[in-house]
């Protein structure tokens, strides 16, 4: 009678403990439709507040964040009680990313209210719309937390058609380019909107890690290679395409490129070869003066015009030459030695340009006034400072320099790529891992660095050509080591590790948003770098290999094996 007893008891206590999840889960749909609902109603009743959030049936930019928060959010929960269809959505289990995607949504139309009462001066200005927001975000909220974990180990997914895993791909670009052109294009008289995308797509990517479904992507991706290089290609090249209002975003884009760059070439000498170089903006710096000094300048020195692929050549040739000066002497040393002299060698390169105005020293680059009236690039009749119709669809003077800076990257990328997996490729992760050791087993150190800062060096005075020729001038003060305003060698340093060293996504990643971010956020300019390190220690506490990191660098920042060592030690010792 007792085992029967226990048995039922048991019996009952599932029972409830699923009635409960049900319940709970019903709740969070229930909220995510009353949310839903109120991103139909008004907000506030004026239109002072950027945006208009007036209008009764017609949902505003700000409130259809919260609509797309609370239909995710809803669709989750839907897929966690088991809807046909929808269990793709969860394959890692749903509680995590359902409570994530709740939490983010919930941030979002909290945001939204705040902003309001903050601009408009009180809680008076909001209209019923907005309480009923907050309250249809908090209980999904509130239900999803109390949720039971069902994380678990994805089943193996089902083997679909080559066809079926193209259009996915085709999908995912079709829905990244019109995510990215979304925040791109936000108003930069609208700051609030830009501060609820960010908040809600960071969200809504943790929840996406957590819910199992980018690994499914990614081996989606990784077993068709090819498709997946097209399509990033074919997304990237048709962004100008949706910027038909104006070049204004496109030369956003086109500096976001430039950023990124340079962080991929600063990743080989940080990422692979280990060396901590906090003056590289300065071969950026000297690639933009040899092409502006090269270009026919008006206030140029030397009165010559090299043909564009000369100009190229002779940026990078000069990049490289430096990089192999400053790095010959110096790559003996090690670790804060060899920081120290790079910062030292980035200083003296802005000093220089400075005095070389012809008091100073040589009258050369104009010292503090710079390089100016820089004519735009010409390839093959091609004038890139002018708009060109091309298939009936007009494209500004900035889409053309944001198509050959495209053809750049995917130059430096592929060039990365090659040699991170070539032999000098490995025997730089070896110094890096341990330089000692990497010499015992008969690899030339310092050789080895000096290709990588050679390389590095190389690549960032290739953007630096085209940088010159998109801002038209060139001056000392674009090349700090730290500043409110990136391309700086700070910033660089931090896109490299924000985005996940050794790797090709992660750089590219962490320059665009440390680029973005302080453009779109400009009347926070006073805080940025606050805003900017507060960032920076809480990723360093809880994400410290990057928000795109490399098996190997998972591996180290997240080995559990030395915590249980002790522990199975102990339980041994107890055993015998």
């Amino acid at each position: 009678m007792t085992n029967e007893a226990t048995t039922l008891d048991t019996t009952a206590a599932g029972e409830t403990a699923v009635t409960s999840r049900t319940a709970l889960l019903y709740a969070v749909i229930g909220g995510s439709l009353v949310a839903i609902v109120s991103t139909f109603l008004a907000w506030t009743w004026t239109t002072q507040f950027p945006g208009d959030l007036t209008i009764y049936g017609n949902p505003a930019p700000l409130q259809i964040l919260t609509l797309v928060g609370a239909v995710l959010t809803a669709l989750h929960a839907l897929s966690a009680l088991g809807v046909k269809g929808l269990g793709w959505l969860t394959p890692a289990g749903s509680r995590k990313a359902l409570y994530i995607l709740a939490l983010g949504t919930l941030a979002t139309a909290l945001y939204t209210v705040l902003a309001i009462a903050w601009v408009l001066g009180g809680l008076v200005h909001l209209e019923p719309g907005a309480y009923v927001a907050v309250i249809g975000t908090l209980v999904p909220a509130l239900a999803a937390y109390k949720l039971p974990d069902d994380t678990r180990k994805p089943a193996p997914a089902k083997k679909l058609s080559s066809w079926a895993e193209i259009l996915i791909i085709v999908a995912v670009f079709a829905l990244g380019l019109y995510v990215i052109t979304f925040g791109i294009g936000t108003n930069d008289k609208e700051p609030q909107l830009f501060t609820a995308y960010l908040i809600l797509v960071a969200f809504a990517a943790f929840a996406l890690t957590k819910s199992g479904l980018n690994a499914r992507l990614s081996a989606i991706t990784a077993n068709n290679r090819q498709i997946t290089v097209i399509a990033a290609f074919v997304a990237a090249i048709a962004f100008p395409l949706t910027q038909q209002g104006g070049d204004t975003y496109t030369l956003l884009a086109v500096n976001i490129l430039i950023f990124a760059t340079v962080a991929l070439g600063l990743n080989v000498v940080v990422g692979l070869a280990g060396l901590l170089d906090l003056g590289y903006v300065a071969f950026l710096g000297v690639g933009a003066y040899t092409a502006a000094l090269v270009s026919g300048s008006a206030s140029s020195a030397f009165h010559i015009q090299f043909p564009f692929w000369a100009a190229v050549l002779t940026g990078a040739l000069a990049s490289l030459v430096f990089g192999v000066i400053i790095g010959a002497p110096t790559l003996r040393l090690r670790g804060d030695y060899l920081a120290i002299v790079t910062l030292g060698f980035g200083e003296i390169f802005r000093i220089a340009m400075g005095n070389l105005d012809g008091v100073s020293g040589p009258k050369i680059t104009n010292g503090p006034n710079g390089i100016t009236n820089i004519p735009d690039l010409e390839l093959f009749g091609w004038n890139f400072g002018e708009a060109h119709t091309v298939f009936g669809i007009e494209l500004g003077a900035y889409a053309n320099y944001y198509l050959l800076m495209l053809l750049v990257m995917v130059l430096v990328v592929v060039v990365f790529s090659r040699a991170g997996s070539s032999r000098i490729g490995r025997a730089w992760v070896a110094i890096r891992e341990d330089e000692t050791a990497a010499t015992a087993m008969g690899i030339n150190g310092f050789r080895v660095k000096l290709i990588a800062f050679a390389l590095g060096a190389t690549l960032a005075g290739l953007a630096g050509t085209v940088q010159a020729h998109v801002q038209h001038t060139v001056v000392p003060e674009m090349y700090q080591f730290a500043g409110p305003v990136p391309p700086n060698s700070a910033f660089l340093l931090a896109a490299v590790i924000l985005g996940g060293m050794g790797t090709i996504r992660g750089p590219i990643l962490g320059a665009s948003l440390l680029f973005l971010i302080p453009a779109k956020l400009s009347f926070l300019q006073d805080y940025q770098l606050l805003g900017f390190g507060i960032a920076l220690i809480i990723l360093m506490r809880f994400r410290p290999e990057g928000l795109i990191a490399n098996k190997r660098a998972q591996l180290e920042y997240h080995d559990d094996t030395a915590d249980q060592a002790p522990t199975d030690l102990a339980t041994a010792k107890a055993g015998a």
